[in-house]
């Protein structure tokens, strides 16, 4: 009798049909067995499991799968009333393919006259701060071995002034990658100059410190506008230059021209394009956008430094002056950051999105990878490591710069 029983038990453990959850290559896995509809019985070991790159301890499946693939596993298990018998009982595993592997990465030509690298990436000093920026080649390109249409420009200025440019070079011009460089470029190229920079500062002073602010406002604004106009012109020469049209060098840019005063910190700003500037408060408790977005009524029709049609009345509202105590983070991206990070122009002011963006900064992410702000030695490469990020539909180029 008690044999019939214990034969009984280990055939309908056999013949119980059990689903192992699927597993994805390079993503932790985690699946337990549960037992409670088989008491007599224990697995001791499984079988076949080393290919996959699981371990199983206390009838738990752990780790980060390997190659993609169905593997026909082994669960040996004993009786309890007969612990010298180990059975057999076969289950299957899929484990998908990851589909960053789906994605090729073909190096861009390192031999064309516009070549530029596939990413880069800067660490260092920024007014009294510390600045990170980390620039990737997007997926999409990648696939295709095309070039990164992304830039970035960071430089520190006379008179402890310091500036970060941004630009996102349009996917459907032909040299994008080069009208980005040159944005960017030339407008951390203009300001770099004692001359211009003094007059900033004076009506800076003027304006934070008289009640006629009128002049000082217009005479900054104005100026800001003169470096605008520099670089417009100066992609319109190299387009000249290269035979080019203007428009085969379409591109956003941002920027922010920073420098701590007695009475806070002045953040100068401009924008064109669908490209934000954040600015988060020293406690964390509020969040500004300082630039004026491209997005909504134009559509996804964006507009670029090298659109003439941006040079009107209107332009001044892209232009922005803030002074504030202290800040936490100053952060200027590309909608390759954005899109999948925060998806739309209203939770760019959303205090809880941006809590979340910084945790999934701090290592809450699939990949567990941090961008350590503390230990900050590493801290460009984990900033670029943390940008191979997967998203669904989103593999555009992506560059973040960070003042913190």
């Amino acid at each position: 009798m008690e044999k019939a029983l214990i034969y009984k038990e280990k055939e309908e453990f056999k013949d119980v049909y059990w689903v192992l959850k699927n597993a994805n290559s390079k993503q932790f896995y985690e699946f337990s067995f549960n037992m409670e509809d088989f008491p007599n019985i224990e697995i001791k070991n499984i079988g076949k499991l080393e290919e996959t790159g699981l371990v199983f301890e206390n009838n738990k499946l752990s780790g980060i799968p390997g190659v993609a693939n169905v593997y026909n596993l082994d669960i040996e298990f004993i009786h309890t009333g007969d612990t010298h018998t180990v059975e057999i009982k076969k289950v299957q595993l899929l484990i998908n393919a990851n589909p960053k592997d789906l994605w090729k990465n073909i190096p861009s030509d390192i031999d064309d006259t516009f070549y530029k690298p596939d990413e880069d990436s800067y660490k260092g000093k920024f007014v009294d701060k510390k600045i990170v920026i980390a620039s990737k080649r997007g997926r999409s390109h990648a696939h295709e071995g095309k070039f990164r249409e992304d830039d970035f420009s960071v430089r520190n200025l006379p008179a402890d002034w310091s500036i970060i440019a941004v630009s996102d070079g349009a996917g459907s011009a032909k040299l994008a990658r080069e009208g980005s460089r040159i944005a960017t470029a030339s407008i951390s190229q203009f300001f770099d100059s004692g001359t211009i920079l003094e007059k900033i500062e004076k009506n800076i002073r003027i304006y934070y410190s008289s009640e006629t602010t009128s002049e000082a406002q217009h005479n900054i604004i104005r100026l800001l506008y003169e470096s605008v106009l520099y670089s417009y012109n100066t992609l319109e020469q190299t387009a000249g230059e290269h035979n080019l049209s203007l428009h085969d060098l379409n591109a956003t840019l941002i920027f922010t021209l920073v420098k701590k005063f007695n009475f806070g910190y002045v953040i100068l700003s401009f924008g064109v394009g669908d490209c934000p500037i954040n600015l988060i408060s020293s406690d964390f408790s509020e969040v500004q956008l300082l630039n004026q977005m491209d997005v909504g009524e134009f559509g996804g029709g964006t507009r670029f430094i090298t659109t003439k049609e941006i040079f009107n009345d209107q332009i001044v509202s892209r232009f922005g002056m803030t002074c504030v105590d202290d800040f936490s983070h100053l952060v200027l991206m590309t909608d390759g950051i954005y899109d999948p990070k925060f998806a739309t122009e209203n939770k760019l002011e959303d205090l809880e999105s941006w809590k979340m963006f910084f945790n999934d900064l701090n290592g809450s992410n699939d990949d567990s990878l941090k961008v350590d702000f503390i230990n900050d030695r590493e801290i460009d490469q984990q900033l670029l490591n943390w940008g191979e990020f997967w998203s669904k539909g989103n593999h555009d180029d992506r560059t973040l710069a960070i003042i913190y």
